[in-house]
């Protein structure tokens, strides 16, 4: 078998000592360029690192083990992977001959300007959850904090900041057509403090903002938060890691294949916590994307 490493930042070379005692393998470092040349990946990292790299990923078409090693490991979670020690006994049944990698899907995010073409310029997938509004803009501070504090509570922390400078925004949607989900309908127009999409329930490191969100079936979970003061609205954030936000005025939830989102003026779009583009996008779904080793 023959297996590449992936090493996000903080990872090293020492942290993929524990999966090379599986006799058999040969090991490359780095995304390979041919797709050929390697049978399994390995990406040591968070969200973040995952992001990154999901463009190259989907291309090879090669089973992904997540170690979970970075300031934010959401997706990894999602799979089952709470810990390295989960992932060294995913890879040891892998590697092993075990059956245990699944298929799942991806969000895809496409700027208006290139939703209607041919081939599109410019498309990002995510793995996890992606946004506009108030949370981009917590992610954008966070991303600021040094590694280990992004890690333990730095988007609880950069959310007051946020919250006291940002302002709603008068956003219309559109969603996927129920008789043809290949074409949107209006949604209305909403004044908007924050509209997250999400292929996986939780970001920011554990907040459940989408709590009924799957990985593999074939929707996005879309939360909006509209209507509500400041106050109420800083409260709110507590429940959201739990998902009792769902019960709360002001919240809508709801799930569909698409999502064109056009705010008054350009949001900042961040997924998986890491800057995307701006306003106005549509998201989708990959249908089964990438293949992952699970527990």
């Amino acid at each position: 078998m023959r297996a590449a490493a992936i090493l996000g930042l903080g990872s090293s070379e020492k942290d993929l000592k524990p999966f090379q005692k599986a006799p058999g393998i040969s090991w490359s470092l780095g995304v390979p360029a041919e797709p050929q040349s390697t049978d399994v990946l390995l990406i040591f990292g968070g969200d973040g690192t995952i992001h990154r790299h999901l463009a190259k990923l989907v291309r090879m078409r090669r089973p992904v083990l997540v170690v979970p090693c970075g300031s934010g490991n959401d997706f990894a979670r999602a799979l089952g992977l709470r810990s390295v020690r989960d992932a060294q006994a995913a890879w040891e049944k892998f590697s092993s001959g075990g059956a245990n990698v699944r298929t799942i899907d991806l969000g895809l995010i496409t700027p208006v300007s290139d939703a209607t073409a041919a081939v599109p310029a410019h498309q990002h997938y995510f793995c996890s959850v992606g946004g506009a509004g108030l949370d981009s803009e917590v992610a954008r501070r966070a991303n600021r904090f040094p590694r280990w504090l992004r890690g333990h509570g730095g988007y609880a922390l950069a959310l007051p900041v946020a919250l006291l400078q940002s302002r709603p925004s008068q956003t219309k949607l559109s969603v996927a057509s129920d008789g043809d989900p290949g074409a949107l309908v209006g949604h209305g127009e909403k004044l908007l403090f924050l509209a997250a999409f999400a292929n996986a329930t939780a970001y920011g490191g554990g907040m459940k903002i989408a709590p009924r969100a799957q990985l593999d079936d074939g929707k996005l979970d879309i939360c909006l938060i509209s209507d509500i003061n400041k106050l109420k609205l800083f409260c709110l954030f507590p429940t959201v890691y739990f998902g009792g936000h769902l019960k709360m005025p002001g919240v809508e939830y709801f799930q569909t294949s698409r999502l064109r989102l056009e705010p008054e003026r350009p949001l900042d779009v961040y997924a998986d916590g890491e800057y995307v583009c701006p306003t106005p996008i549509e998201v989708s779904v990959a249908r089964s994307a990438l293949q992952v080793v699970i527990p």
